[in-house]
């Protein structure tokens, strides 16, 4: 049994996914980041950085925080979705860690909550979600998924591809990477997940 501390958002969407994927037994605890539920005492033990998603596997003992290193953890323990080669899946599991989430956080905090406060954050960080965009749908151009087989890698990208509509995409301009969204999204593993901890509107589908 895993205990997954988690919100609904492209993050905490990286593990429950990736937990139903995996087709393991996890109870689901919500974090209402809004209410400042990850500044609790008990879930800083779990998640130092007071960040979800966070777990507790009781087969282990082990408590985990940061979303990548939980899907790394998943995919060594039990031997699954790494990809055709595991090189490849960790190097775009990383894009993600280090451009995918973090630059589209950015352009969720300029262009949809802070709309003209900041004319220049949008534009840079508009312009960042477009070029990663072009990234992803020339990677997808010849293959699948971002390391030829569904991996991690796809687990831990599409949740912050999931919310496209605020950042302004165009998906005539990205037609690899709309096939592939489309694919993550009709699978019933993803369609679980995404409504972890609780039911939110349906998966966006351009």
């Amino acid at each position: 049994m895993i205990d997954l501390y988690t919100w609904s958002t492209p993050n905490g969407r990286k593990v429950s996914i990736a937990l139903e994927e995996f087709g393991l037994e996890y109870r689901a605890h919500p974090v209402n980041i809004l209410q400042g539920e990850q500044f609790a005492p008990a879930f800083l033990k779990i998640s130092p950085n007071n960040k979800i998603p966070a777990i507790v596997d009781a087969s282990t003992g082990r408590a985990m925080m940061e979303s990548g290193a939980i899907l790394l953890y998943l995919a060594q323990t039990h031997g699954r979705f790494l990809g055709d080669d595991e090189w490849e899946t960790l190097q775009w599991l990383m894009l993600q860690m280090g451009g995918v989430g973090p630059m589209l956080g950015q352009a969720h905090h300029f262009l949809r909550f802070n709309p003209g406060k900041a004319p220049y954050a949008e534009e840079r960080y508009g312009t960042e979600a477009k070029r990663l965009y072009r990234v992803l749908d020339a990677r997808l151009a010849n293959q699948e998924c971002l390391s030829g087989a569904y991996s991690i890698a796809d687990m831990a990208t599409w949740p912050w591809i999931a919310r496209y509509e605020w950042q302004g995409i165009d998906w005539k301009d990205y037609p690899n990477l709309k096939r592939w969204y489309l694919a993550i999204a009709d699978r019933p593993a993803v369609q679980r997940g995404y409504h972890v901890p609780v039911q939110v509107d349906p998966i966006p589908r351009p």
